[in-house]
């Protein structure tokens, strides 16, 4: 054997390793951050309790003076979404990305009066839309840990613990959106809100909808009774059962969303195609104002008929 090619070898195996060593080193990690939710990280700031809760609050704009920008419906949006800028700094950066894309379609040749009446449009679509994402994928997140909450809550009620205590437990021990969402209510039943109050708001800054089960759970046992360690267990197991059939419907409309995906894809990868192998194809019609009509009315829609099979794919229970 050519000793140059053991050289290559152990090099190789070499970086492999080094590779993953870094890997290894770096998950872990981000793991350990992971780990430490929101209301902790305040905390590790020496700030109290009542300090951490008041500035939870403000993050969420639920505390202090209302901005002028604050209307109900966004700012209800905003707190469930999770985001922790104020409002009017984040309208600023979706106002600055629309003035952006204006800027970038007058670069590209469309007409002033195209790109001044695009930036009203974008102003009113990009920060609903930003703020829908953020929502769905907490709580996304939101669901997927809340079986495992109420089941910590079920241990600690099994050990003799009473409900508070539980509920501050899920704070400690579990990461965001769950940990500091649960942490807030354990805060404004230290300063004096009932639980079933404290759960009440925390339903309305989440907006989660297998939230009602769990504050309806409670809010049966405090008034009348009974053993809320046998409810919330099979709580836990009837959400996860919507879990699971939640995401066999998703697998099973998965054919519908990813032939949107490509009838999406298909006219611009085609137009992307032709600019670079015939750049002077559209040449002659670019300063021409009916074909920036003809191009709004195609992407109008191209996202009417995305809109349609979205909704063909979509099946809420």
């Amino acid at each position: 054997m050519n000793p140059l090619y053991l050289i290559y070898v152990c090099a190789a195996v070499a970086g492999i390793m080094i590779a993953e060593a870094v890997y290894l080193l770096y998950a872990g990690r981000s793991d350990k951050r992971a780990a430490i939710n929101r209301r902790m990280k305040l905390q590790e700031k020496k700030l109290s309790q009542e300090q951490v809760l008041i500035q939870l609050r403000k993050e969420r704009g639920l505390g202090g003076r209302r901005s002028l920008f604050s209307l109900s419906g966004l700012r209800r949006l905003r707190t469930q979404s999770g985001l922790t800028k104020p409002l009017p700094h984040f309208l600023g950066m979706t106002f600055g990305a629309a003035f952006g894309i204006a800027l970038l379609l007058l670069w590209f040749g469309a007409s002033v009066k195209i790109a001044v009446l695009a930036v009203p449009v974008l102003c009113l679509f990009l920060p609903i839309m930003s703020l829908r994402f953020l929502r769905k994928r907490r709580h996304k997140h939101f669901g997927i840990q809340l079986p495992e909450a109420l089941e910590l809550i079920t241990r600690s009620l099994k050990a003799g613990h009473p409900v508070p205590v539980a509920i501050s437990m899920v704070a400690r021990e579990m990461p965001d959106p769950i940990g500091t969402e649960f942490g807030v209510v354990a805060d404004e039943v230290t300063y004096g809100s009932t639980l079933v109050h404290a759960l009440h708001s925390m339903y309305e800054r989440v907006g989660h909808e297998d939230l009602p089960l769990f504050v309806t759970a409670v809010s049966i046992q405090s008034s009348s009774g009974g053993n809320l360690r046998e409810i919330l267990d099979g709580l836990s197991g009837t959400i996860r059962e919507r879990g699971k059939l939640r995401r066999k419907v998703r697998a099973i409309s998965t054919e519908g969303r990813i032939s949107a995906y490509i009838l999406t894809a298909v006219p611009a990868l085609l137009m992307a195609a032709i600019f670079v192998l015939m750049p002077d194809f559209y040449g002659k019609v670019w300063d021409v104002p009916k074909t920036w009509y003809l191009l709004g009315g195609s992407v109008f829609w191209l996202l009417i008929g995305n809109a349609m099979m979205f909704k063909m794919a979509n099946f809420r229970f």
